[in-house]
């Protein structure tokens, strides 16, 4: 110690010195006894691990989003031009998933399943018979919009009377409706190509085979179209008064019936007249007299001509100077003149008062002349001339006839 105390006394320590002497003992020092320090856990990596995943699933989620909102509007808004414009009949019964299997089947829209969903969320459709135009690659609410429009809205309605010639049907299309044309329509009706029931080989014209009715017209119809249409329902009308069947018991052909079915329509006026009138017809034809029927006269001529000038104008269509039926129908007759000319009403019995003129009754009493009788347009009928003009005198003094 006496040592150490001689090297302290007197003695200056340097900066070495002081800090070797100034030094304490630290655990540290020791590897030995180094404390043990515990880790924290690693939940930064954790939450960062969990961060992703969620954005992984958001994005993949938006990205399905998108692709299924791509899939819709292609379906709802397909891209390109919309083509032309079709007809697409809704009938009693429809519901909307039939209407969409037929747009779909149609190509008039491209989902029939979407169309379903995309009504349901446009407020729904309550479907109403009758007749649209839809253009494929239409928007759906286009489609949807049309399909909510009464058909009243978008369709003509166009009547043509019992009676009316092709020629009067032309002008009325023409009249009617906007986008057609009467000289149009008349080259239509004159195709001799066209396969129609009915007609013979040798004849162009439609006439007596157009059926007069009441037609929903389109926008979207042209006029062959239409014809087509009145063809149809003559055929129909045709099955349903068994016409072929009726001809043949009758000894005459199809179209020969339909003839005699546009004089009864151009000169009955009254219906209880339309069989009697046919009974004149086919007894005449029977006795080989002349048909003598004024309607044949006027058909192709100047409504306006007198009776006196058409008497003596040599046409095929005049009665009263060529026996027989003239070449075609002369209008368009309807269905109580084609059944009244399939069921022609019998001859008077010998008991008749009409038979009495005759000197035997018993040995035939045929019906052979009519003319107008009253203004409600009945007809007086007669089985000998004299008799007829007993009637032609009768009603020129009551003023029916001039």
């Amino acid at each position: 110690m006496k040592g150490s105390g001689a090297f302290t006394e007197g003695r200056r320590f340097s900066a070495d010195d002081q800090a070797r002497v100034s030094w304490r003992v630290d655990p540290w020092d020791d590897p030995g006894e180094v404390p043990v320090v515990e880790t924290p856990p690693r939940r930064g990596l954790l939450l960062r691990w969990v961060v992703g995943l969620v954005a992984a699933a958001l994005i993949a989620s938006v990205l399905a989003a998108g692709w299924t909102g791509w899939w819709l509007l292609e379906r709802v808004s397909p891209s390109g031009a919309s083509g032309e414009l079709e007809r697409f009949d809704i009938s009693e019964g429809d519901s909307v998933a039939t209407i969409a299997g037929r747009l779909e089947s149609r190509g008039l829209v491209s989902d029939a399943g979407v169309f379903e969903w995309y009504v349901s969320q446009r407020g729904g459709l309550e479907p109403t018979p009758g007749f649209y135009r839809i253009a494929p690659g239409w928007h759906m609410g286009d489609v949807l919009g049309t399909l909510r429009t009464p058909p009243s809205e978008t369709y003509v309605r166009i009547t043509f009377p019992e009676g009316f010639t092709v020629e009067q049907i032309a002008d009325r299309v023409g009249e009617r409706i906007e986008q057609m044309e009467s000289e149009s329509f008349l080259e239509f009706t004159l195709d001799p190509t066209r396969a129609v029931p009915y007609r013979p080989g040798d004849i162009a014209s439609l006439e007596g085979l157009l059926f007069p009715d009441t037609y929903q017209v389109s926008n979207a119809d042209n006029e062959g179209q239409l014809v087509e249409r009145m063809i149809e329902l003559l055929e129909r009308v045709a099955l349903q008064e068994e016409l072929d069947a009726g001809a043949e018991r009758l000894g005459l052909t199809p179209y020969e019936v339909l003839t005699v079915a546009s004089m009864i329509e151009r000169e009955a006026k009254v219906d209880a007249d339309r069989p009697r009138i046919a009974r004149v017809i086919y007894n005449r034809l029977d006795m080989g007299m002349n048909l003598e029927i004024d309607a044949t006269l006027r058909y192709g001529q100047e409504p306006d001509t007198p009776f006196s000038v058409l008497r003596f104008t040599d046409s095929p269509y005049n009665t009263y100077m060529y026996p027989g039926l003239p070449p075609t129908p002369i209008a368009n007759p309807g269905r109580a003149s084609i059944r009244a000319a399939l069921n022609p009403s019998p001859d008077p019995p010998s008991g008749d008062p009409l038979c009495q003129v005759l000197d035997d009754p018993t040995t035939g009493c045929r019906l052979l002349f009519y003319v107008l009788a009253d203004f409600d347009g009945g007809h007086a009928f007669a089985v000998t001339f004299e008799q007829h003009q007993e009637n032609i005198a009768a009603a020129s003094r009551a003023g029916v006839l001039p």
